[in-house]
C-alpha cells in the first residue's frame, strides 16, 4: 500500500499538505494528530482538559469535545489523575506511570496503562497507552538490561559496539531488521551495522542521502530519543481542538510518544515495504551521531513501552561509549603522532637555524599528519616540501581556510569552498591550515582519493526532478536498489587528533619563537604581568593577600599564583612554579596557569586538574617540569580541598600553632609518574592557609625541611590579628640566607564573619 499525499491534510490537520519541494520546512512537530494506539490529553495549569484526541470516545467512552473543560480526574479517574498530579507537583515526569484504569465505558476500562507526562509550553501533556503483552524476548528486567549493557561495554571498537547494539535492540524489540545508521559531516547516512532476518537482503554498507532525513527531523531526534510507528497504515487521530484557543497555535508534540508522523515519511517507508518502524537516537556531544533504525515487514508491530524505554537506555549507553571507542580506534595513530611531534620539537630546540627553515627541512613534518605536501609562508617567503600545487593556488586555499586567531582549520573537500579548486584536486583536494600571525601560515595538503559509494537508491533523483519542472508534485523515492557512484574531489578526511596535533605544533612554534627571539622578551614580560594577578579578588568572610618578588636582576621566572571564583560559589587559589628563568619559563608558566584555570572551570577535582596538567606539560612542553598546589575553598563551610604536585607543602596556622600540610601527592608535573590526590581540611575562624613557592624557603646549603620549619615557626610567632600585610612582609625575609629565586606567597584567612551572616 502506498499513501497518497493528497490525504496529508487529514494526516496532519494542523498544516496544509506538504510535498517534497517544501519537506525541509515541514512543521512535523505540530501535526495536530497522534497515532491511534493511545490517547492524548493536554491540561492547563488547573489540570483542566484543553485538548483531547478524538479517540477518547472509543478509549474512554466520552467524546473529546465533552472532555474539554473537565478536571482530568473526571476524564481518566481518581487513581490515574492522582499519579499525574503527583508527577507534575514533583516536577518529575521522566518516569512513566503504570496504573489501572477504573471500570466504566470505553476500551480502556479496567485495563493496565502506561501514562507518559511531559510539558509543552504552558500545557501538561498526558498520553495513555494500554500495556501490551510483550514477546518473550521483549521482557525487560534489571538483570537483562544490565547484561545488555555489559555486552556493549565489552566491545573494543566502534564497529563492534554498533554491531552489538543492533543485535541487542533487535532481540529486545522483535523487529525484522535493525540497522545502526551513522551520519557524515554532510548528514548523509551509512549503515554501519545490521541485524536482520535471514531472508532479507542486507543493507550493511549502503549510504543514504541527507534529504532522506531533513534537518527538522534530525532536530527532533535529539529532543525525543525514540519514535515508534506501530503501523504505517494507521489512520491519524486528530486533536480537538487542533488550534489551542489560548495560544492560537497547534500543540507542540516534539516530546510526544504518540506524535503522528509526516505523510512524506509514511510514503517513504511504504515504498521500502516497511509496515512498522522504530528509531533510537545516538547523540554525541549534543549532536546527532546516528540512529538505530528498526524496520518490520510482516504487519503492524507495537513494541511495549518498557521495551522501548530499555532500547532508549541502550541507545544512551551506546552514545556515551561511542566517544570512548572512537578515541580508542585512533589511539595508536595518536600516540605515534605525539612521539613524532616530540621529536620534531626537540630537533627544533637543538637546531641553530631559523625556526621555520629547520621545521621545513624535517621530513617528519609530512608524517605528522599523514600528508603528501606541506607549504609554509613566512614574512613574504613561500617554502614547500613534498607535492603541492602552485604558489598562487596555495595562497588561494589558505585564504579560504583562514580564521581569526590562526586556529587549525581542515577540509577534505576543497571544491566545496570553491569549485575552481577542482583543477588542483590531484594534489590538493584537502588541506589542514594553522596560522601564526597575519603573514605566517603552515598548510598541509592531501590529494584526491577516488572512492566508490554504494547508495540505497540514486541520491540525486530529487534534484533531477526539480530541474525538470519545479511545479511538479514530487514523491519520495521508490527505488532503494543499490546505486553505485564514484566520488571524486575529496581527500582522506582529517581526523580530530590530527587537527589537535597541528594545534600542538602551532603552540610549540610560538614557544620556540619566543624562546629564540630577544625582540619578544618585552612581550613575555608583559605576558607575565598580565597573567599573574596584582591583587586577589575578594571573598566574603575571608581575607586573601598575595605577594610576588622577582629573582635577582628582575629575571623572568616561572612562578605564578591565581585566584578566582567558580560558578558554584567556591573559591580557587593556585600557586605554582615552572622550572627555569627567562622567556621559556614565563611562556610555559602562562600556558600551565591558563590550562589549570580551564580545567577547574570544566568541573574537575583539584587532583584531576593536576593529572591533566602533567599530560599537558609532557605533550606541549617537552623537557619542561613544574610544581603546583591547588586549593579550593567553600566560603560557606570553610571546607578546603587541596592537591599537590611536587610543590612545597602549604602551612596552616591555627591560633599560634603552625603546621605544614604534608600530602602524598604526585611528583613534578611533566615526569609522567604517579597520580595526584585530593585531601580535605576545615578552616576555623581566624585560621590561615599559606601557599608559597620554593623561592621563599630554598637556601643554598640548607635542608628545605629545616627552612620550612623555620618559616612555620616565624608564621606562628608573628602578629596576624589585624591585616595580613605586615605579617606577610615579615615572612618574606623570615628564612635566613640569600634570596636567589623569584618567590610567591598567598595567604587565605577565614575571618570571624560568615558569608551571608553578621559581620
Amino acid at each position: 500500500m502506498t499513501h497518497d499525499l493528497s490525504d496529508a491534510v487529514d494526516h496532519t490537520p494542523a498544516y496544509s499538505a506538504p510535498d517534497l519541494t517544501n519537506c525541509e520546512r515541514e512543521p512535523i512537530h505540530i501535526p495536530g494528530a497522534i497515532q491511534p494506539h493511545g490517547l492524548l490529553l493536554a491540561l492547563d495549569a488547573e489540570h483542566r482538559v484543553v485538548t483531547a484526541s478524538r479517540n477518547c470516545a472509543q478509549l474512554l467512552g466520552r467524546p473529546a469535545l465533552d472532555l474539554i473543560g473537565l478536571d482530568v480526574r473526571e476524564a481518566i479517574g481518581d487513581e490515574p489523575s492522582a499519579s499525574v498530579a503527583q508527577a507534575v507537583a514533583a516536577d518529575d515526569m521522566s518516569t512513566p506511570i503504570r496504573t489501572r484504569m477504573p471500570a466504566g465505558p470505553g476500551d480502556l476500562a479496567d485495563v493496565d496503562v502506561d501514562i507518559i507526562v511531559h510539558r509543552s509550553g504552558g500545557r501538561v501533556v498526558v498520553e495513555l497507552e494500554p500495556v501490551s503483552v510483550p514477546l518473550p524476548s521483549q521482557a525487560v528486567s534489571y538483570r537483562s538490561a544490565r547484561a545488555a549493557v555489559t555486552r556493549l561495554t565489552q566491545s573494543a571498537t566502534t564497529a563492534e559496539l554498533c554491531a552489538q547494539l543492533a543485535s541487542e535492540i533487535r532481540s529486545l524489540t522483535g523487529f525484522d531488521r535493525v540497522m545502526v545508521y551513522r551520519f557524515d559531516e554532510e548528514w548523509n547516512g551509512e549503515v554501519v551495522a545490521e541485524d536482520r532476518r535471514d531472508d532479507l537482503n542486507p543493507f550493511l554498507g549502503l549510504h543514504y542521502p541527507s534529504t532522506d532525513i531533513p534537518a527538522q527531523a534530525r532536530r527532533l531526534y535529539t529532543v525525543n530519543w525514540t519514535r515508534l510507528i506501530a503501523d504505517i497504515h494507521y489512520a491519524p487521530v486528530a486533536l480537538e481542538p487542533v488550534i489551542d484557543p489560548s495560544t492560537g497555535s497547534p500543540l507542540d508534540l516534539s516530546h510526544s510518544v504518540l506524535r503522528s508522523v509526516s505523510p512524506i515519511h509514511i510514503e517513504y517507508l511504504s515504498n521500502m515495504g516497511v509496515s512498522a518502524s522504530m528509531s533510537v537516537s545516538l547523540v554525541k556531544d549534543g549532536l546527532l551521531w546516528g540512529l538505530v533504525a528498526c524496520h518490520h515487514y510482516s504487519g503492524p508491530h507495537r513494541v511495549p513501552y518498557d521495551a522501548r524505554s530499555a532500547a532508549e537506555f541502550l541507545g544512551q549507553t551506546a552514545s556515551q561509549l561511542i566517544d570512548d571507542r572512537e578515541q580508542a580506534d585512533n589511539h595508536t595513530d595518536e600516540l605515534k603522532a605525539s612521539v613524532t611531534l616530540a621529536r620534531i620539537t626537540a630537533a627544533l630546540a637543538a637546531d641553530s637555524r631559523p625556526v621555520y627553515d629547520a621545521l621545513l627541512d624535517d621530513p617528519r613534518l609530512l608524517e605528522l599528519v599523514d600528508a603528501q605536501g606541506v607549504a609554509l609562508f613566512v614574512d613574504g617567503r613561500m617554502m614547500t616540501r613534498g607535492v603541492v600545487p602552485p604558489d598562487a593556488d596555495l595562497h588561494f586555499i589558505s585564504r579560504q581556510l583562514d580564521v581569526p586567531g590562526g586556529r587549525p582549520v581542515a577540509s577534505h573537500h576543497l571544491t566545496a569552498l570553491d569549485p575552481d579548486l577542482a583543477r588542483v584536486s590531484d594534489v590538493a583536494a584537502g588541506a589542514l591550515r594553522i596560522g601564526n600571525g597575519p603573514d605566517r601560515w603552515l598548510m598541509w595538503v592531501r590529494p584526491e582519493i577516488e572512492r566508490t559509494v554504494d547508495w540505497g537508491g540514486d541520491p540525486t533523483n530529487k534534484a533531477l526532478a526539480l530541474a525538470e519542472n519545479p511545479n511538479v508534485r514530487l514523491s519520495p523515492r521508490r527505488s532503494f536498489a543499490k546505486w553505485r557512484q564514484v566520488v571524486r574531489g575529496r581527500s582522506l578526511p582529517w581526523q580530530g587528533w590530527q587537527v589537535g596535533v597541528a594545534q600542538s605544533l602551532r603552540e610549540h612554534l610560538s614557544g620556540e619563537l619566543l624562546r629564540r627571539s630577544h625582540e619578544h622578551t618585552a612581550i613575555a614580560e608583559s605576558l607575565q604581568r598580565t597573567v599573574v594577578l596584582e591583587e586577589a579578588p575578594t571573598v566574603e568572610g575571608h581575607d586573601v593577600l598575595a605577594r610576588y618578588r622577582p629573582a635577582k636582576g628582575s629575571q623572568l621566572g616561572g612562578d605564578w599564583w591565581d585566584a578566582f571564583h567558580l560558578p558554584d560559589g567556591r573559591f580557587v587559589v593556585s600557586v605554582g612554579d615552572v622550572a627555569g628563568h627567562g622567556v621559556t619559563a614565563a611562556t610555559a608558566m602562562a600556558q600551565v596557569r591558563t590550562a589549570l584555570r580551564a580545567y577547574m572551570f570544566d568541573g574537575h577535582s583539584p587532583a584531576a586538574c593536576l593529572d591533566r596538567l602533567d599530560v599537558l606539560v609532557q605533550s606541549l612542553l617537552p623537557g619542561q617540569t613544574a610544581t603546583a598546589v591547588v586549593v579550593v575553598l567553600d566560603p560557606v563551610t570553610g571546607v578546603v580541598e587541596l592537591a599537590n604536585a611536587g610543590h612545597p607543602p602549604p602551612l596552616v596556622l591555627s591560633g599560634h600553632t603552625c603546621r605544614p600540610l604534608e600530602q602524598a601527592g604526585r611528583p613534578l608535573l611533566g615526569v609522567a609518574t604517579g597520580a595526584a590526590r585530593t585531601d580535605r581540611i576545615m578552616l576555623g575562624e581566624g585560621d590561615i592557609l599559606l601557599a608559597y613557592t620554593d623561592g621563599l624557603v630554598e637556601r643554598r646549603g640548607v635542608e628545605i625541611d629545616d627552612s620550612i620549619a623555620h618559616l612555620a615557626s616565624a608564621a606562628s610567632g608573628s602578629d596576624h590579628s589585624d591585616t595580613l600585610d605586615t605579617w606577610i612582609e615579615d615572612l618574606l625575609t623570615a628564612v635566613p640566607g640569600t634570596l636567589d629565586d623569584d618567590l610567591t606567597v598567598v595567604a587565605l584567612r577565614r575571618s570571624t564573619a560568615r558569608p551571608g551572616g553578621p559581620a
